[in-house]
């Protein structure tokens, strides 16, 4: 709009308003922008349409029954078949995580397993360590063997670390095995006096006492006071326990590894037949009884079925 100016005496300046045409171009760029959203708003119909245009799906059953037909839009169908993508999507992933879990719950408890079998081995290992410390922080052999204890330290089964370990467990075993077989030779073998007192006749032939005449005498005899305790001289199970014709109230006690020992002319035992006893263990008292000429103690050793020199075994501690 202009404004006019009449030529009126009265000095004002009314305005009136004006129309004009607009350009071309701009008619043009106006029916452009109608025509493109027609345009668009018929491919959206269409678009439309055909998500909502019905899919006919035919049932046929093999009986002679009548067929079965389902009327479903397209769009009904693509979301159905986007939800199972979606669903199978899930359930695959989830049977992936599951196998995962799985699997890492084996490692996790062989990993476990593992740890704990080490474990025992350093526990192993560690007593071993204390037990020969022990062994060879004492002086005597007779101490050592006393000492010893044989108890099996297990076994493993590990990759590098493992044969490493493995090899220390067979050093250990072996050493272990080799002390128990000398423990229980030492504890088997009759070592010390059965009691406190002094030889009146050694081993070997002598003129008996009694019969006068010369005789090979099996074992020794130790004179003692009647009632004194006669101490077995080694571990073992006593396999007679009674009276015997010439020698008396007699004790054998069998000690393994080829040993026995007897003691002959007591006053009364003190063991019965099957019964344990460890070196040192009252057996008997001693006393006067069968052919004797007085109160003492014939001590015999027998080793691999002969009777042999008691002498050497009673130096022993």
């Amino acid at each position: 709009m202009e404004p006019v100016r009449p030529a009126t005496g009265d000095g004002s300046f009314p305005y009136q308003a004006v129309i004009r045409p607009l350009p071309l171009e701009y008619q043009l760029l106006e029916f452009i922008s109608t025509i493109t959203e027609g345009t668009a708003m018929n491919r959206l119909r269409l678009f439309l349409k055909r998500l909502l245009t019905p899919v006919t799906i035919l049932l046929v059953p093999h009986c002679r029954t009548k067929p079965v037909s389902i009327r479903l839009p397209v769009l009904a169908i693509a979301s159905s078949v986007c939800l199972f993508l979606l669903g199978a999507s899930v359930v695959v992933a989830m049977s992936v995580r599951a196998v995962e879990h799985q699997r890492m719950k084996e490692k996790l408890s062989y990993l476990s397993s593992q740890f704990l079998e080490m474990k025992d081995t350093m526990h192993s290992l560690r007593q071993a360590e204390r037990d020969f410390r022990k062994l060879f922080g004492v002086k005597s052999k007779a101490a050592v063997l006393e000492s010893a204890d044989p108890a099996d330290t297990g076994s493993l089964d590990m990759e590098v670390l493992r044969e490493q370990i493995e090899a220390s467990m067979r050093s250990v075993t072996d050493i272990r095995k080799y002390i128990a077989e000398q423990k229980d030779l030492y504890l088997a073998t009759p070592a010390g006096w059965p009691v406190s007192g002094h030889l009146s006749s050694l081993y070997g032939t002598r003129l008996h006492p009694v019969h006068e005449e010369l005789r090979f005498h099996t074992g020794v005899d130790i004179s003692v006071p009647t009632g004194t305790k006669v101490s077995a001289t080694a571990n073992g199970i006593v396999s007679f326990s009674g009276w015997a014709e010439n020698s008396g109230i007699v004790v054998v006690v069998e000690h393994g590894r080829g040993f026995s020992t007897a003691y002959a002319h007591n006053r009364k035992a003190l063991v019965t037949v099957g019964q344990r006893v460890v070196r040192g263990d009252p057996v008997a008292l001693s006393g006067s009884t069968g052919i004797s000429t007085g109160p003492h103690v014939h001590y015999e050793i027998w080793k691999n079925d002969r009777h042999t020199d008691p002498a050497g075994y009673l130096a022993r501690k």
